[in-house]
């Protein structure tokens, strides 16, 4: 039972310090309690339909396979329904794949000489959906047979949570912190590790991230470079995945930086009011002057794509459609066509730190999960094809 006794009046910094201790105590008895081992997250059963779509096939393909022995047999419900494990639904990739006189048509991933695609969302507007936007491509990517590893270098730690880790509570084992960190860094394999989605790893992100900031200050008066790091790191593990999603934090530090240097594309999450418009130019004024230093140091920085995406979409709302018919106008197919819908689908399943592809349609009014499945669905096609595109395909 927590505390309800005044806060006793004494200086700012212990005010403070008292109501960081206590949301620290709730925070900790609630995640506890909410995420303990026997609670761990899971990856929801999909239906044989969901399994046929993804694959691009129908359900008396995957019956046929079935029958001959050439697919593993799913679980079967008292209904005589199938339901497949995101574990299977990877391994029957790899099957198909195998038989497939269409090289990719199941394993879109990289083939020999293609390039690791590192893909950076950022914005340091506040409410953008960034975090959000990241898991859900993350999520998508990986069930479409992509191998992904999902950065967080926000150290507030949100796509962290949404991968089942709760920074909040002191977790074992490294961050992506201890691979950046100048002193004694750790190899970023020992800063990775498996998540309960099939096919997608994290390297997750604490509060201690923030240090790296602190301590580029003082190394970069040393004449020790920042914005390698996180590229370097990568280059460590790049064999071992197709894709890979930076969820960056709101601001345009020494973090952001070092994720613009690594990546090779860049997304820039945007809800359609004047204000986020706004705030938007002001952070893009901001990195091209960071750029341009970089460049006039010799450190070229060259991204595949920039791309704009719509967050929090509503069709209906006149003044919002006109900012999106304006970002349209000013940049063409640097805005990608498909939009993520404002959806209490989307929110409800965020706040239960989940996406479209965990939540049970079920459990939803069938209609608003639909809508926002097929914008998330929509999004990530479209990010696939860019990928698609990089790779000369």
């Amino acid at each position: 039972m927590l505390q309800t006794t005044p806060i006793a009046a004494t200086t700012q910094s212990h005010v403070t310090r008292e109501i960081s201790d206590r949301l620290q105590v709730a925070l900790t008895t609630h995640l506890t309690q909410a995420y303990s081992p026997e609670l761990s997250k899971t990856l929801r059963l999909f239906s044989a339909t969901e399994v046929a779509d993804l694959f691009g096939t129908t359900g008396q393909f995957l019956r046929k396979g079935h029958a001959e022995g050439s697919l593993p047999e799913p679980e079967v419900n008292k209904n005589g329904r199938r339901f497949y494990s995101g574990t299977e639904i990877k391994t029957m990739r790899q099957i198909l794949e195998g038989s497939s006189r269409k090289p990719g048509k199941y394993l879109p991933g990289r083939r020999d000489n293609d390039r690791l695609q590192v893909i950076q969302l950022m914005n340091f507007k506040g409410g953008s959906a960034k975090s959000t936007s990241a898991i859900h491509l993350c999520h998508y990517l990986a069930l479409q047979g992509y191998r992904v590893l999902a950065i967080d270098l926000d150290p507030q730690g949100s796509l962290t949570g949404f991968c089942g880790i709760q920074p909040e509570i002191e977790f074992e084992g490294n961050s992506i912190y201890d691979a950046l960190r100048y002193e004694d860094p750790a190899p970023m394999p020992e800063c990775i590790r498996a998540t309960y989605f099939p096919g997608l790893d994290l390297s997750p992100a604490q509060l201690i991230l923030s240090e790296f900031e602190t301590e580029t200050a003082v190394y970069a008066r040393k004449g020790v470079p920042f914005y390698n790091r996180l590229a370097n790191a990568i280059e460590t593990v790049e064999a071992d995945y197709d894709v890979i999603i930076i969820d960056s934090p709101p601001s345009l530090g020494f973090l952001t930086l070092a994720g613009l240097f690594a990546a090779t594309s860049v997304i820039v999450p945007l809800t359609p009011s004047m204000l986020d418009v706004a705030s938007t130019q002001q952070f893009l004024e901001m990195t091209s002057a960071y750029l341009e230093e970089f460049e006039n140091s010799g450190i070229p920085i060259v991204h595949d794509n920039f791309r704009f995406l719509i967050t929090r979409d509503d069709p209906s709302d006149t003044p919002s459609q006109q900012i999106v018919s304006l970002m349209r106008a000013l940049f063409q197919d640097r805005v990608i066509g498909a939009t993520a819908l404002r959806s209490t689908a989307i929110a409800d399943a965020a706040m239960l730190k989940m996406t479209m592809y965990e939540v049970v349609r079920s459990e939803m009014t069938r209609s608003t999960y639909d809508r926002a499945r097929s914008s998330m669905d929509a999004v990530g096609h479209e990010v696939s094809n860019m990928i698609q595109t990089a790779w000369g395909r």
